[in-house]
């Protein structure tokens, strides 16, 4: 069962890696154009007043916009493959009964935790937004959100279980304190040049966000449908002639 569980997840989180493709090629590809297209214009009005031109781009825009696809394929087929597992670790015994239940909640769970959290914090900036020498201090503190979210839900969870009497007060509770803990202490980090268009920030942040939201809804929705087939299956398949 655990390996057919795990190969729907492959599955599934291939298409919905490819659904959110398709999102972010519609909706974000626009916003990284016109980024893209300011910053060649300030690289341009340097180079008139004698400073030396940025570097070409190693990858054309069609190549990037193709790798698009194979990045969310890859990356949803990863997360695919972990939340099957996870799912078979807890199904029957924490949770809603009913798999379509239990897969769309961990989905919600995992965005919240996964990409939510961290986006309060630092959310995504298009090109020719940050400081490149300091790309890896902020990785590291968006994983760290990242961390903090996950173990915050395992905070929720076994506040819930301890207090049975309201257990989704408990679980709130203890979700959201670590976090908002978490985010009052790291440092924040704002790094959008003055005169960048705003509309263009909020635009691309709400496209990057819709994204992420697409691929977890299509990998709860899908992996439930997929495991309720499963699961006739094999009862059609045990039931007497």
């Amino acid at each position: 069962m655990i390996r057919t569980l795990l190969l729907r997840g492959l599955l599934v989180g291939l298409v919905a890696g490819l659904i959110a493709a398709a999102f972010a090629y519609l909706l974000g590809e626009p916003n990284i154009d016109r980024a893209i297209a300011l910053e060649e214009a300030a690289a341009h009005a340097q180079t008139e007043v004698g400073h030396s031109h940025g570097e070409e781009a190693l990858v054309s825009r069609s190549g990037q916009q193709a790798g698009l696809f194979l990045a969310l394929a890859l990356y949803g087929m990863s997360v695919g493959g972990i939340f099957s597992l996870v799912f078979a670790g807890l199904r029957g015994r924490i949770g809603p009964r009913s798999d379509t239940v239990l897969a769309a909640m961990m989905a919600a769970t995992a965005f919240v935790a996964i990409v939510l959290v961290p986006f309060v914090k630092y959310p995504a900036n298009p090109p020719a937004v940050g400081d490149p020498d300091t790309i890896g201090s902020r990785t590291t503190l968006y994983l760290v959100l990242v961390a903090i979210g996950l173990l915050s839900v395992a905070v929720g969870v076994a506040c819930a279980r301890k207090v049975p009497a309201r257990p989704w007060l408990a679980g709130a509770a203890g979700f959201l304190v670590p976090v908002i803990v978490t985010l009052l202490v790291l440092p924040a980090v704002n790094e959008v040049p003055d005169g960048f268009p705003a509309q263009l920030l909020w635009d691309f942040r709400v496209s990057s966000l819709g994204t992420q939201l697409v691929l977890w809804s299509a990998i709860g929705v899908l992996y439930g449908i997929a495991v309720q087939r499963v699961v006739r299956r094999d009862a059609l398949a045990a039931a007497p002639n």
